[in-house]
């Protein structure tokens, strides 16, 4: 492609024919220069950049202020500016580019700000151009030093030197209002999927703590609960060990799933149990986390499989694991862990009755369905949001 020659996206609005042209950022954005001098913004309206959330209120994001002894020095962030942040992620090695949709506040002079040309440019079109990581990335590749500590050197004039395609303002905030759309259905499933697990949490104390009870088929009350030892109602036994080399991040027809303290680590082509099992995390911070295996995998030793014994239903087990805090009963202060022999020691109240214990993990279970369908229902939505971003944009 010669150089300020037009370009157009592979998918785009039918009313749109004209070419995106080949533009400087400088051209769409002009560096903001006002700082905090009269402190009209305190630490508590410190703003942080996520990749993921975007320009948040730091202490909201983080727990609390990360600010200097004084911020009188900081860059005021309007409504509607775009800010930089010259401090390596993950995936944005060279920093990342945000819009700020919410309220003002400042930013630490780490930071560069800039004002949006209303003649040039739409402020959320560039939000949503530089939210994919490949246009970030390739965009600060060429104008970024990576210097000592792997800070990133770059003047805040070098930041918008270089060119992208744009089209025009109307098909901008064409864009921008289609994905906009996208954005409220994608955040109106993680809302519901956000309140069926509130839900979920609620019943589940009520259930457990026997607030809320089943009836059998009959109408009539199941016996009392009792207290029993998880030893009395199941077998523990750590896992086995597995060298880091033998896990495998791909998963294939070959491979079993390996589960640690934490869940599902990879992939291994070996497997010590073949069955439906609940697992504990035994050590370090995922001491205390249970999940939920099937089929034939691997379990390490930073995990205790579950046996039921006869007469406890193992999908009830798995939901009684979840009530009872098992990091408490670790030991150790520099790892903490859990001893199959502590676990086994655990009391908890309990469904004589294996039929009430399966109508409550039955009840469990659907919502986890739900919970699970709504949570594909958001990956499918993201990726097809990703697959228009890679297309729609030049």
């Amino acid at each position: 492609m010669e150089k300020g020659k037009g370009k157009k996206p592979n998918i785009r609005f039918p009313e749109f024919k004209d070419d995106w042209q080949h533009s400087k950022l400088s051209e769409l954005l002009s560096e903001a220069k006002k700082r905090n001098e009269e402190l009209k913004y305190g630490k508590d309206e410190v703003l942080s950049v996520s990749g993921e959330l975007g320009i948040v209120n730091q202490i909201e994001h983080l727990g609390r202020s990360y600010a200097g002894a004084s911020v009188h020095n900081y860059h005021v962030v309007e409504t509607g500016d775009i800010v930089y942040t010259k401090s390596p992620l993950k995936a944005n090695p060279f920093g990342i580019i945000k819009l700020n949709k919410g309220k003002a506040g400042i930013v630490s002079t780490l930071y560069a700000v800039y004002k949006v040309s209303s003649k040039t440019c739409y402020g959320p079109w560039l939000d949503y151009y530089f939210s994919l990581d490949a246009n970030t990335n390739r965009y600060l590749r060429p104008l970024v030093r990576k210097g000592a500590k792997n800070t990133l050197q770059i003047s805040n004039e070098e930041a918008i030197s270089a060119e992208i395609f744009a089209p025009s303002i109307p098909e901008q905030k064409r864009i921008a209002a289609f994905f906009t759309v996208v954005d409220k259905k994608i955040a109106e499933l993680k809302q519901k999927k956000a309140l069926l697990e509130q839900y979920k949490k609620g019943v589940m104390q009520k259930l457990f703590s026997q607030e809320l009870r089943f009836k059998d088929e009959n109408g009539k009350e199941f016996p009392k609960w009792e207290k029993k030892k998880l030893g009395e109602m199941c077998r523990m036994q750590a896992g086995k060990f597995i060298n880091a080399t033998e896990i495998y991040n791909e998963s294939n027809s070959e491979l079993f799933p390996c589960y640690g303290g934490n869940g599902l680590r990879g992939y291994t082509r070996t497997f010590n149990q073949d069955g439906k099992y609940p697992l504990i995390g035994r050590q370090g911070a995922h001491c205390g986390n249970v999940t939920l295996a099937e089929g034939k995998f691997h379990a390490t030793e930073h995990a205790v499989v579950v046996y039921s014994k006869t007469g406890f239903n193992v999908d009830w087990m798995f939901y009684l694991l979840h009530t009872l805090n098992l990091n408490q009963y670790s030991t150790g202060l520099a790892q903490p862990g859990l001893s199959v022999q502590n676990i086994e020691k655990v009391e908890a109240f309990v469904p004589i009755s294996i039929v009430e214990q399966t109508k409550i993990a039955n009840f469990l279970s659907a919502i986890d369905q739900k919970i699970n369908k709504t949570e594909n229902q958001i990956q499918q939505a993201q990726d097809w949001k990703k697959g228009l971003l890679q297309n729609m944009f030049v």
